[in-house]
């Protein structure tokens, strides 16, 4: 089964053609982040408008690459959020039309369930029951994971989100948009004055409670009254550690703590925050240290950020019964392509 994803819920307009859930035949992004970075955040009228001029350049490359035509498409899947009304609308008014030109399903799909399939592109599948870390820009949450379709959510961010601090943290700090990325090459140029220096600057909210939520609005005021102090003396470089160290930590712990108490046999990570370096190799360290019995899983970098190509996925897996056929009871499929 060949199934096209189209994504528009932010600032990219991607589309991508993947078979059978996870054998991807083209993925093509076209970003406006270089537009945003003058702004130091989306505009989310800008972003529509950008997508609007993009969506079917986008398209005709992601078929063309794969060697395919529409007609060889067997399912159209699109974002229907969460995200940007306006950028959503560009995905499912291009999805509609095709679906008619072409007499094509459509499939909707939740954005942030689909950040989880990344870890389904590539690779072998990943073994159910699995606990799922999706940390982006707008969203922090923890969820279990039984099967496909049959998800309980077990916690999550009560403010901002991870991604939402990075950002904020680095306009803070006078650096670029998006906030991650530079908020992480900023950091490594930090040199440890020696090996028993610790990054303790900054607060691990929520670190201690016994519970799977999150809260990260503090740390921008922490960040804030950093900066603000001229008795501190720390340099940027220091700062970014900092933050980063805080964030990686809070996320780690509690992640690990659910995993500890569920017993899942998978551990995936998903979003953008994902594709932080000292994100994952935290994971792996305090995995190994802790002796835990757990796969974990973080897709490439490239499908960690918002892309087509787990759209296509998540559709597969979670709406069509064909992938269903090695599975002794058929899961509830209820919940899927909820806004």
């Amino acid at each position: 089964m060949k199934i096209l994803g189209i994504e528009t819920s932010c600032d990219e307009t991607a589309a991508a053609v993947v078979e059978n859930g996870a054998k991807i035949l083209s993925s093509v992004v076209a970003s406006s982040a270089e537009m945003h970075a003058k702004t130091g955040g989306v505009i989310p009228e800008a972003a529509a408008r950008a997508q609007v001029v993009s969506v079917l350049p986008v398209l005709q490359e992601a078929l063309a690459e794969a060697k395919c035509e529409m007609e060889e498409i067997d399912v159209i899947a699109t974002t229907v959020g969460p995200g940007l009304v306006g950028s959503l609308l560009v995905g499912v008014e291009t999805a509609k039309t095709l679906a008619y030109l072409y007499q094509k399903p459509i499939v909707p799909v939740n954005h942030l369930l689909a950040h989880i399939y990344a870890n389904w592109l590539g690779g072998p599948a990943p073994e159910f029951p699995a606990i799922a870390l999706v940390v982006s820009g707008g969203h922090t949450d923890l969820v279990l994971m039984k099967t496909h379709g049959k998800l309980e959510w077990i916690g999550g961010t009560r403010d901002d989100a991870a991604g939402e601090a990075f950002d904020k943290s680095a306009r803070l700090l006078g650096l670029a948009y998006p906030g991650g990325p530079a908020i992480a090459a900023t950091a490594e140029k930090f040199e440890f004055p020696n090996s028993n220096f610790k990054l303790k600057l900054f607060p691990r909210p929520m670190i201690d409670e016994p519970n799977f939520d999150f809260s990260f609005s503090g740390l921008k005021t922490a960040v804030l009254r950093a900066t603000q102090d001229k008795n501190l003396g720390i340099s940027r470089e220091q700062m970014a550690a900092e933050l980063q160290e805080a964030i990686v930590d809070v996320l780690v712990t509690k992640t690990l703590r659910a995993v500890w108490e569920f017993k899942p046999k998978s551990l995936l990570l998903a979003g953008g925050v994902s594709a932080n370096e000292r994100l994952r190799e935290a994971f792996e360290s305090k995995i190994k240290h802790l002796k835990l019995k757990v796969n974990f899983r973080v897709p490439a970098p490239n499908l960690c950020t918002d892309n087509a190509g787990y759209i296509a996925a998540c559709a597969y897996f979670c709406h069509f019964p064909v992938a269903w056929e090695s599975l002794e009871t058929k899961p509830d499929l209820g919940i899927n392509g909820q806004v």
